[in-house]
C-alpha cells in the first residue's frame, strides 16, 4: 500500500518535471529568436483577387526600395533605425502603388511589436511569439496576409525550391545562437531532447528502488 501510494506521488513529480523540463528546453531554443529578427507583414484589404495581387504589388516595390537600404546591415538595430528613418517614405511608395488601381484607398506603414503564429519559410521554420514588423496595411486589412523575414534579409532570396540558400543560413548563423539556428530548421529538436533525457530519468529511478 504505502509503496503504490510513493509511486502515484513519483509518478506525480515526474510529469511535473517532464513539463517543466519541456517548457524551458522550448523556451530556451526559440525564446530569443523573435528578439533578433525583423520581419515585413503586408496585409492586403481583402481576399478578392485583384486586392491579393495588389498586395503582391505593393511587396515587390516596397522590397526593391528597401533592398540597397538593408543588404549590409549587421544587426536588428540598424535595421530597424533604417526602417523607422524611411517609413514616411515606405507608406507613400506603398499608398501610390495601391491609389493606381483604387484611388482613394488608405494604406498604413507602422513599426510595430505584434504577434505571429508559427511559420514556415522554405525549409525554415519560425517560431510563434511576439515580433518586431513592418507591418504595411492596405484598406481595411481584412484579407490573407503576406510576410517575410527583413533582417536577416531572407525577403531578397528566391524559395521557389522551397529551400534558404546558405548565404541566407550563414546570415541566420550570425545572429543566432547554435540552439537557436538548428531550432528554425529542426523543429522540435529541443523537445526529442529532453523526451529522452526524461525516460533516461524514469529509468534510473526505478532501476534503483
Amino acid at each position: 500500500m504505502i509503496y503504490r501510494k510513493w509511486k502515484g506521488r513519483l509518478l506525480l513529480f515526474l510529469a511535473g518535471l517532464f513539463a517543466a523540463l519541456l517548457f524551458i528546453s522550448q523556451a530556451a531554443a526559440a525564446g530569443h529568436i523573435e528578439e533578433k529578427v525583423l520581419r515585413l507583414h503586408v496585409i492586403a484589404n481583402s481576399d478578392s483577387e485583384a486586392d491579393q495581387k495588389l498586395k503582391l504589388k505593393v511587396r515587390d516595390q516596397v522590397l526593391a526600395a528597401l533592398q540597397p537600404l538593408l543588404e549590409k546591415t549587421e544587426d536588428l538595430g540598424s535595421s530597424e533605425a533604417i526602417v523607422r528613418e524611411h517609413l514616411s517614405e515606405i507608406e507613400a511608395l506603398a499608398g501610390a502603388v495601391v491609389r493606381e488601381e483604387k484611388p482613394g484607398e488608405k494604406v498604413t506603414a507602422e513599426l510595430i511589436n505584434t504577434r505571429f503564429p508559427e511559420k514556415t519559410y522554405g525549409d525554415c521554420t519560425f517560431p510563434a511569439g511576439n515580433y518586431d514588423a513592418l507591418r504595411i496595411c492596405i484598406g481595411e486589412a481584412k484579407g490573407k496576409n503576406w510576410w517575410c523575414v527583413l533582417f536577416p534579409s531572407l525577403c531578397f532570396v528566391d524559395t521557389v525550391h522551397g529551400i534558404v540558400p546558405e548565404e541566407s543560413r550563414q546570415l541566420l548563423q550570425k545572429v543566432l545562437t547554435e540552439e537557436e539556428y538548428e531550432s528554425l530548421f529542426t523543429p522540435g529538436k529541443s523537445e526529442y531532447k529532453i523526451r529522452w533525457k526524461a525516460a533516461e530519468i524514469w529509468q534510473a529511478i526505478f532501476e534503483r528502488r
